[in-house]
């Protein structure tokens, strides 16, 4: 009876009547006492809605069930296959909804009906995994700062591989309270591709030089990423792991690491290249210069001509630990002692086979003097090195005052009165620069 009511009012009732009587069904079905007789003919007159013409019905049949745990199913489903504005009401909200029918609905929805998904509380990586797969750039934005959806660490690398471009996606992704070092170390690797295309697309660089420059930043990132690591860890597995598939492995990353200070990443690169069991590459490591790590070594496929460069960097590495006592340096950036430990062993050797490698030890050495002498710089205008000031400059006055007398002596009476001038003492409150003023002579001239 209340079906056939419904539906005959229906006929004649205008589209907004209509929206305000199907919201009031759909709570009544929810929240009222209902008989079981009367909660069937409500369903069965709901499901009737489904069908109506205007949007505004379906619309409000959908906010009256979207938060709804007790919602008809085969209802909540219908409303999440019709067009987006109506079905990104339930899909970003209605518990109902299982991973199967979320799935169909991000496959065959649009860019609106998948960022809806993607907004909703709890993802499942099932989800997330097929989100990162068909998703459009908006929607995976959504996804990546949807704290609720659980992203597997492969899904975030698929989503960097799509769109790693784009420079909202990879925000998004870096704002995550937790990301793993292997997406983290793909985010970096994207933006240097970008920069070197921008860079070469503009003349500004050629294109071997912008390559060249985009590994030593892809490898820096990696070493940087590396020592927020717990040294040889799971994660610091599927860094190398990474680092292997998409080709960033070499021998000069791995000697990078050592230089670095990251015996974990090279520890885990051996076990990447090799297959053996962490706990003995851990063990093999401490005794560099055995037979056992020259045959780990060369089961790495690592060149032997480098051999001597890794022994000694572990060598010095085990005794220096992550660097010299009064070393300030930041982690993940090269070490000045470890370097200058592998530079001495491939000069004592004297073998003209390794000119590259002293060259790109060399190189890592004038890297690392750089970022030393910056950090050193960065202390000095942290630290106020105004501070030092007055004290040498009041000594030096005080040294001028004393040698100023003997200097009038012989100077002579027509000079007399200006060198007395020039023995008058300054006080430090005396000297005052104007720097505004100074920088708007500059930009004067």
């Amino acid at each position: 009876m209340i079906v056939r009511n419904f539906i005959l009012w229906s006929e004649n009732a205008s589209a907004s009547a209509r929206a305000d009587a199907v919201g009031a069904l759909a709570r009544a079905y929810l929240y009222s006492d209902m008989e079981a007789e009367e909660r069937a003919e409500a369903e069965q007159a709901l499901h009737a809605m489904l069908d109506d013409p205007s949007p505004l019905v379906r619309r409000a049949l959908a906010e009256g069930f979207a938060g709804a745990a007790h919602a008809p199913p085969a209802i909540v489903l219908g409303l999440a296959l019709d067009q987006s504005d109506i079905a990104s009401v339930v899909l970003s909200r209605s518990p109902v909804l299982t991973d199967a029918q979320l799935l169909d609905c991000a496959a065959t929805g649009d860019a609106a009906a998948q960022a809806a998904i993607a907004l909703r509380s709890e993802l499942s990586p099932a989800v997330c995994s097929a989100m990162a797969e068909v998703a459009p750039r908006e929607a995976l934005i959504t996804l990546a700062v949807n704290e609720g959806a659980n992203l597997p660490e492969f899904s975030m690398r698929r989503m960097i591989e799509r769109f790693g471009e784009d420079g909202e996606l990879r925000e998004a992704l870096l704002a995550r309270s937790w990301i793993p070092a292997s997406a983290r170390a793909a985010i970096a690797a994207a933006a240097a591709r970008q920069l070197t295309r921008h860079a070469v697309d503009r003349n500004w660089l050629s294109p071997a030089r912008s390559e060249r420059i985009a590994r030593d930043s892809r490898e820096r990132a990696a070493m940087i990423i590396a020592a927020g690591c717990a040294g040889f860890s799971g994660e610091t597995a599927a860094l190398a792991a990474y680092l292997r598939v998409s080709g960033q492995l070499t021998a000069g990353l791995a000697l990078r690491a050592l230089l670095c200070g990251q015996s974990g990443l090279f520890a885990a690169t051996l076990a990447e290249l090799t297959g053996v069991g962490p706990r003995r590459i851990e063990g093999i490591i401490r005794e560099p210069a055995s037979n056992a790590f020259a045959a780990l070594y060369a089961r790495a496929g690592l060149p032997a001509s480098m051999l001597a460069a890794f022994r000694a960097a572990l060598l010095a590495l085990a005794r220096n630990g992550r660097g010299a006592p009064d070393d300030a340096a930041e982690e993940g950036t090269l070490r000045l002692p470890l370097i200058h430990a592998a530079l001495a062993a491939c000069e004592a050797a004297r073998d003209e086979g390794l000119d590259r490698l002293i060259a790109l030890l060399r190189r890592f050495e004038s890297d690392a003097a750089r970022e030393a002498s910056r950090r050193s710089l960065a202390r000095l205008r942290e630290g106020g090195a105004g501070s030092f000031a007055p004290a040498e400059s009041s000594q030096r006055l005080a040294d001028q005052s004393e040698s100023m007398p003997q200097i009038a002596a012989q100077a002579g009476p027509e000079m007399a009165p200006q060198v007395e001038r020039m023995i008058e003492p300054l006080a430090e409150t005396d000297i005052v620069v104007d720097l505004v003023a100074l920088e708007k002579e500059l930009m004067a001239a």
